[in-house]
Formats: structure tokens, sequence, C-alpha cells
């Protein structure tokens, strides 16, 4: 079902970097298929790792172009990006990228919510937990939030 990578040296087989990658990188681009126009409709979003249930959660606005698109085509990807480092006089870059692929789920219940929201809360602004607390119960009629179902990994890196 998922294409093999074609650089095979270049597969990054440290799953604890792996992880790491998916806990720490500030955010990724969530990658939605085409739009009603035919055109590719990608976006960078800030997300939070739940390594436990293996899922990736996002939060946004309750209605939007991508909960539409959701709604029609649930399958996705979403990669992050490490290290960069380009190296000019080889013409080549040091980097290092996992993509994750897997269904969507826009219909959380509000407890899934509410952990996809402290899990947020704690990648984003860990020490303000019960400001968040506040924030979430202020703004919760105007967020919503969905999950990515990891089903494949694919990570790639170049260190030298």
């Amino acid at each position: 079902m998922f294409r093999e990578i074609r650089r095979q040296n270049r597969i990054l087989t440290d799953e604890k970097r792996i992880k790491e990658l998916l806990c720490e990188s500030e955010y990724g681009f969530l990658g939605l298929g085409t739009d009603e126009d035919g055109y590719g409709y990608g976006l960078p979003i800030s997300y939070a790792f739940d390594e436990e249930e293996n899922v990736l959660y996002f939060h946004c606005a309750p209605e939007g172009k991508k909960l539409d698109m959701m709604a029609q085509k649930n399958k996705l990807s979403f990669c992050v990006v490490g290290i960069t480092r380009p190296i000019a006089e080889q013409f080549t870059t040091y980097y290092e990228s996992v993509i994750a692929f897997g269904q969507a789920d826009i219909n959380l219940s509000d407890d899934e919510k509410r952990k996809a929201l402290r899990l947020l809360v704690k990648k984003y602004s860990p020490g303000f937990e019960n400001l968040g607390e506040e924030y979430m119960n202020k703004s919760w009629h105007r967020t919503k939030t969905f999950k990515l179902k990891i089903e494949h990994l694919t990570a790639k890196a170049k260190y030298k």
C-alpha cells in the first residue's frame, strides 16, 4: 500500500530519534489531498503527539476548509522536519524528517477534546497548565480538535 523509500541509505531507523522528532518539533505540515479546485492543499499547523495512543492531536476553529476536506476524505499525511543544514560546497543538505500517514477523526468526545487541548498546552505552554484550563473552558465552543491515527511512518535523514 505504501511505496518503499527510494533512497534506502537515507532511512532513519533510530526509533528514539523518530519519537523525539514527533514529540519535540514545533510544527508540521498537514497534507489533506486535493481541494475542490484540483489544487493540492497542505498547511503548517501546531500539534501534540500522544505516544501511548500513537496519535497526533490538532486544534483549529470549529469550521473551515481543512475540516470540510477531512469530512470528505479522512486519509492524511503529516510531516515534521528536524535539523536542516545546507552544505554549500557539497551541493547538499543535512536533514531529518518524519512523515506520518493515517486517518483523521474530526468527531472527538469532549473527554478526548480536553485531553488533546491539555497535551497542546503541556507542549507549547509548560508551566501554564492552570491558566490553560481556564482558557480552555472560556474558549471551549470556539475550539475544535481532531486527531490523526497513525497507520504508517516513514523517516529519512542525511547527517554526512
